[in-house]
């Protein structure tokens, strides 16, 4: 009899069972082993302590290693047991996870500082003390050099400011096993300052408000680091709105100021800041504090070679155009009357708030130029300063603004005598006044008339003391008689 045939169709695969089916599933649900890379801080716990090593489970896909004498105590006792919790940062990747528990605490042995060395890892070091070109630095047991160049970014001026100092370090050197180090800060901040620097820039537009360091001050200004190494000045007159002439009493290196970007020039690469812009703009009440034909008291602040500036208020200066001065007759002699630091009475001529300009002139205190101007009128008498000369007449100074002119033949002077010699520049002169065209703004003068008018003056003096010494003396008739009537004849 032939044996039976069984379908394959008719079998059928058993269910796993219960345990198998949980194990599946938990396979399916546990995490993928973690990554780690060279500098990352890891938390594990202790599994097995071996004759060198201590193996630690991180959740890597194997256990890493610390090594033994790390976790022993001088006196050979280990710090810790199996299941204690450690904290380590990853030194190696190479051939399986490496760790060092001391660089996580700040410390190191010489085979971490070797393992930091060749990772490129940071190690934190104490300045113990200043040595010829730099600092000694300690990392637990171990000794290192820091050349001076290398401590900070900048200049070190007083290298005793670093000493105590816990810095975190770069070893650039480490050779004769351990017993040459030679470490930097520098690198650290420099990568540090580049990291910052993309996004410093970013906040650096115009009308920016930003925090910043003063790194150096000068005549002319101050540098401020605005963080990632990215520098701007704040030059001198953009200080205050009151002039600055020694930036130091404002500011000093080290200070932390608050500025506003001005302008940035990406192709030169210069920021330019302002301390001022963050102040009240004291222009904004000029309008209601000052008024054209206003007089007062102000304060030379300086003189150059076409006026001097005098401030009104702290932040507000007027000009006194150098044409507004008496003449002097020396060069620069007007600049007499306006010593830097003294107080003078000014009148304000215009104010201009668009470009923030006014303009002014030195008054006598009490007086305005509106009067000394309504004094200048036809048949007046007045004394001006000559101001200089022309072949047609001489142009005297009679008030800011006001300038007449005595034509040659008004001079008193013969056609062919020496106007200068007679008429030196900034020296006194009396005129009268023979016309007054404001349109044309053109004023007649006459020092001529002013001698003939003397003369007659003094003749009807001398006429008056003959008349008295003839009442007296009871004569008649005298030389007095006839030379009154002469000038009786002349007034007609």
């Amino acid at each position: 009899m032939a044996p039976a045939c069984v379908s394959l169709a008719a079998v059928t695969t058993p269910d796993p069972p219960p345990e198998d089916e949980d194990f599946a599933r938990m396979l399916e649900e546990s995490p993928e082993p973690k990554s780690f890379r060279e500098g990352d801080e890891v938390v594990g716990k202790v599994v097995a302590l071996g004759a060198e090593v201590a193996f630690v489970d991180v959740g890597g896909k194997g256990e890493a290693t610390i090594d033994l004498e790390e976790l022993t105590e001088p006196g050979g006792t280990a710090q810790v047991s199996v299941g204690d919790t450690v904290k380590a940062l990853v030194i190696s990747t190479s051939g399986g996870l490496k760790l060092s528990h001391k660089l996580a605490r700040h410390a190191a042995t010489r085979e971490a500082l070797r393992d930091a060395f060749e990772s490129g890892l940071p190690v934190e070091g104490r300045v113990e003390e200043v040595t010829k070109g730099g600092f000694e630095i300690r990392f637990s047991g171990q000794r290192a050099f820091c050349p001076i160049s290398q401590i900070e970014t900048g200049y070190t001026e007083d290298p005793a400011i670093h000493l105590g100092k816990v810095y975190p370090f770069r070893i650039v050197e480490y050779k004769q096993q351990g017993k040459n180090i030679v470490v930097s800060r520098r690198a650290l901040l420099e990568e540090e300052e580049r990291e910052r620097a993309e996004e410093v820039r970013k906040l650096i537009v115009p009308d920016a408000v930003l925090p910043g360091r003063v790194v150096s001050v000068r005549d002319y200004g101050a540098f401020v680091d605005l963080g990632g190494g990215i520098q701007g000045l704040v030059h001198v007159s953009e200080m205050g709105w009151s002039r600055v002439t020694d930036p130091t009493t404002l500011v000093q290196p080290g200070d932390e100021i608050t500025v506003k970007v001005l302008r940035v020039d990406e192709e030169k690469g210069k920021i330019s800041l302002g301390l001022k812009q963050l102040q009240a703009d004291p222009w904004s009440a000029v309008a209601s504090a000052y008024e054209v034909g206003q007089v007062l008291m102000a304060r030379v602040t300086h003189a150059v070679d076409f006026g001097a500036f005098i401030e009104l208020t702290p932040g507000v200066e007027g000009l006194a155009h150098v044409s507004t001065f008496p003449p002097t007759g020396k060069a620069d002699g007007w600049k007499a009357s306006v010593a830097p630091g003294e107080q003078v009475a000014v009148e304000v001529l215009s104010i201009d708030l668009e470009r923030k300009r006014i303009a002014l002139t030195l008054v006598e205190e009490g007086s305005t130029r509106a009067e000394r101007a309504d004094s200048i009128r036809p048949g007046a008498r007045l004394t001006g300063k000559v101001e200089r000369h022309e072949t047609y007449g001489v142009f005297v100074y009679l008030a800011p603004g006001s300038t007449g002119l005595i034509a040659r033949e008004a001079t008193g002077v013969e056609e062919d005598g020496d106007l200068p010699r007679a008429f030196p520049v900034g020296s006194d002169v009396e005129v009268i006044v023979l016309e007054v065209d404001p349109s044309r703004r053109r004023i007649r003068l006459s020092r001529k008339g002013v001698l003939e008018a003397t003369e007659t003056q003094e003749a009807r003096d001398y006429a008056a003391r003959q008349d008295e010494d003839q009442v007296r003396s009871g004569g008649f008739g005298s030389l007095a008689d006839t030379l009154r009537k002469a000038m009786d004849k002349s007034g007609e």
